[in-house]
């Protein structure tokens, strides 16, 4: 969830700048509820993830709603962490064994 926050917080700042919005101050919250029960490998039918994250943006500048709203949208679609928890995707594992 930290590179979650992280990589909103850039998303924020970097868009807001190119958008000539000057932010004050910006909080993102993020929650979710692990079962560690799947986590754990004691429950087979229990998901080891979340099932849902929940992020609350709290942003203040001088711009008027409807730029923040615009800001909002543009990070919403174009923040690769959020599309990485909101779907899906492929992961390739890997592992490499050094012996002694």
């Amino acid at each position: 969830m930290a590179a979650l926050n992280a990589c909103l917080s850039v998303g924020y700042v970097v868009n807001a700048a190119a958008m000539g919005i000057t932010v004050h101050s910006l909080e993102i919250e993020t929650d979710g509820e692990l079962d560690l029960r799947g986590f754990l490998g004691l429950d087979e039918t229990v998901n080891p993830g979340y099932d849902e994250v929940s992020y609350a943006v709290r942003l203040h500048t001088d711009a008027s709603r409807e730029q923040v709203e615009k800001l909002h949208d543009i990070v919403t679609k174009t923040s690769v962490n959020l599309a990485n928890f909101s779907k899906a995707i492929r992961m390739v594992p890997t592992l490499e064994i050094r012996e002694a």
